[in-house]
């Protein structure tokens, strides 16, 4: 059996109320973020924090990142996109650019990201400017993804209403039977990366009594930052 296959019994059921969501609360970590302790610029304070996700804590995907953005006329949407490079420059991820997305920073290039390691009481929050990615560094990083994902990319109309998952299913098969195992598949001109260029990033450190730390870098005129801490 796989690890995804469930086998649930009618029995096992379970027919209670649906719990209170009021009701559910969570005593967070004793220990807290000071000033004194951060680094000097918040990728370097994020590349902290990102290894501790990842290899102290094991988090499931500590670089899924939930994507915000908003169309021209201010309507807001959300989605979970991996991040798949940081540095100095900013945040990358890859998407369609005929995504929904991709069409709201083509309209308003303000964009949101949030990476929510719960199980560490912690979150980052990063405001920027999303700027498309160029296309020689949109090959290399293609190139390093798995053949089934790269013709995944070009399988999906992504965020375009589709007629059901045979047609898609279709549509992948066919990509399969042009380009087999082994085979070079060329990069979608419709897909490529946006990188966030940070203005301001978050960190926030759950606290006991809700008296959470929050301490947020803003980026000065001059190239440094400011930090600055945030009533919870």
């Amino acid at each position: 059996m796989r690890q995804d296959d469930h086998v649930t019994d009618a029995d096992d059921v379970y027919s209670g109320p649906v719990p209170d969501p009021a009701a559910m609360r969570k005593q967070y970590r004793a220990e807290g973020l000071d000033e004194a302790d951060l680094a000097a610029t918040p990728v370097e304070q994020f590349a902290r924090w990102f290894k501790d996700a990842a290899i102290e804590a094991h988090l499931f995907e500590p670089n899924a990142m939930v994507v915000s953005t908003a169309d021209a006329e201010g309507r807001p949407s959300s989605r979970t996109v991996l991040l798949k490079q940081f540095d100095e420059r900013g945040f990358v991820f890859y998407t369609n650019y005929d995504s929904r997305k991709a069409r709201d920073l083509a309209e308003n290039p303000y964009v949101s990201l949030l990476f929510p390691w719960h199980p560490m009481a912690r979150q980052v929050v990063v405001r920027g400017v999303a700027r498309r990615t160029g296309r020689d560094e949109t090959a290399a990083y293609f190139r390093t993804r798995p053949h089934g994902s790269q013709l995944g990319a070009w399988a999906s109309a992504q965020s375009a209403v589709v007629a059901g998952r045979a047609e898609l299913d279709a549509s992948y098969a066919e990509l399969v039977a042009r380009y087999p195992e082994g085979e070079q598949v060329p990069v979608p001109p419709h897909w490529g990366g946006f990188r966030v260029a940070p203005e301001s990033v978050e960190f926030w450190q759950g606290r006991e009594n809700r008296l959470h730390d929050r301490l947020r870098y803003v980026a000065q005129a001059d190239g440094g930052w400011r930090v600055e801490r945030l009533n919870p």
